[in-house]
């Protein structure tokens, strides 16, 4: 196991606020199947596909910097194309906007020192975006970084990890400390690596395992422990959550990072995901974690009538 699986499962040995039902992970398992795997480029409102490859490699890198903690109320949207887009999708429609408006926000240069009032005009929405002077920072240090250790050019931190995701990993939070994605859980470090791992998947599959997303190890990546996946995986009733927590849920009342019951929900969210990947493996030999995060996702996108929240908790971490 890596350490991202290691620790997920000390955690889900010693949780005592979620359980996961066994039996629901069969039943979600047996209807699986292949047609169910997709990414969320098939459904994105702007087709980063149509970038030049450097360019789409730049874009991935500026939406997972700064993609997270979406929730408010109300909640940050934009329109785009005459549609209302909230969540990551209005993060990547922002930003293919902001492209087509004319800001060079895949330029390292720029990126370092965008302005704040620049930025705003790229993030616009019927509200600010929730943590909108901590994505500022984040986006300047990505730029910076790139100006000062790999000349103003990903393509040259990309390649510094000799196709090896698990390389790349270790450059994205060796280089930028956002992605550096850990807690402490009774004692003992965990590991979680939310969006650096989508980065990498993302780069991936955007490049269909060629050229700049020619990666090995790339099934050593887990699931990407965000809000959507929980929520999904208590939609489908393979997450039952004790009294307790569930009523905090429930009742949207927030939930500290890097509190017990936050943790468990996150680590238990890349257990079973590898639970379900083990499962998929006889039917679906080529199935790797990122496919199962990748579906899970997409069915969150679906509201349903009888949905329960999402719990809640302001992070950068997802």
């Amino acid at each position: 196991m890596n350490k991202i699986v290691e620790s997920a499962k000390f955690v889900v040995d010693n949780s005592q606020h979620i359980k996961i039902n066994l039996d629901k992970v069969d039943e979600f398992c047996n209807y699986f199947d292949h047609q169910h795997i997709k990414h969320w480029f098939n459904e994105s409102p702007f087709n980063i596909r149509k970038l030049k490859n450097k360019g789409r490699l730049n874009f991935l890198l500026v939406f997972n910097a700064i993609s997270f903690c979406y929730w408010g109320d109300p909640k940050w949207k934009i329109n785009y194309n005459s549609e209302e887009i909230d969540g990551a999708y209005g993060m990547i429609a922002a930003l293919g906007r902001a492209i087509e408006n004319g800001y060079p926000i895949l330029d390292a240069k720029y990126l370092s020192e965008i302005s704040k009032e620049d930025f705003n005009k790229v993030l616009e929405g019927n509200v600010k975006i929730p943590l909108f002077e901590e994505r500022l920072k984040i986006i300047r240090t990505v730029g910076n970084t790139l100006m000062k250790k790999f000349e103003g050019d990903f393509t040259n931190l990309v390649a510094k990890a000799n196709g090896d995701s698990n390389k790349l990993l270790s450059l994205f939070i060796e280089n930028f400390p956002s992605f550096k994605d850990e807690s402490i859980y009774k004692g003992k470090h965990v590991y979680f690596y939310k969006r650096v791992q989508l980065l990498i998947s993302d780069i991936f599959q955007a490049f269909d395992g060629q050229g700049f997303g020619k990666l090995k190890n790339i099934q050593e990546l887990t699931a990407c422990a965000d809000y959507k996946l929980p929520f999904v995986l208590r939609r489908l009733g393979i997450f039952s959550y004790s009294d307790n927590l569930a009523e905090k849920i429930d009742n949207q009342i927030q939930i500290d990072k890097d509190s017990e019951e936050e943790i468990e929900i996150r680590a238990n969210t890349i257990w079973v995901v590898e639970i379900i990947k083990q499962k998929l493996k006889n039917k679906i030999p080529h199935i790797d974690s990122i496919h199962v995060n990748d579906h899970l996702w997409l069915i969150g996108q679906e509201k349903l009538k009888d949905d329960k929240p999402y719990h809640l908790t302001r992070t950068i971490s997802y």
